[in-house]
């Protein structure tokens, strides 16, 4: 069967507490790369803002207490922040937390479905002091069955 290469974008749009708040958003990458057609390929999603991360777990709610607790304990609210100094916004752990963790992730594309393990969710956190609408960019790219 002949094979097309394609590339596709998508923005998903990710609604989120005060920080430390960890969503799933495995379903919504998982529908991107279905609308794609995409077989074989990578999948890569970055989270707009510099206070926001993406990252996989297992999505259970245990692990997501521990993960907030061990992002709390890595760079802790309430330190001085040199960024605090300059904007007053009382966010500067938010900023260290989301460059630590990053702001992408990138997962293999094999048989039309995301590399991704039985117990295996991709997750969007905010770690900001205040609600967030984080958008998500999204690109795929890889091969598909040619269409007849």
């Amino acid at each position: 069967m002949a094979q097309d290469i394609r590339m596709v974008t998508a923005t998903i749009s990710v609604q989120m507490a005060q920080g430390p708040d960890i969503v799933d958003i495995t379903r919504k990458l998982r529908d991107v790369l279905g609308d794609a057609g995409i077989t074989e390929g990578d999948l890569s999603a970055t989270t707009v803002g510099s206070t926001g991360s993406l990252t996989t777990i297992e999505f259970e709610p245990g692990v997501v207490e521990d993960l907030k607790a061990a992002v709390n304990r890595m760079a802790p609210p309430g330190l001085a922040y040199a960024h605090e100094q300059a904007w007053q916004d009382g966010n500067g752990h938010s900023h260290v937390q989301a460059a630590l963790i990053g702001p992408s992730i990138s997962l293999p594309v094999r048989n039309g479905a995301l590399g991704l393990g039985t117990w295996q969710q991709v997750v969007a956190i905010n770690h900001d002091n205040r609600p967030r609408n984080r958008p998500v960019e999204v690109t795929v790219i890889g091969v598909g069955a040619a269409s007849e």
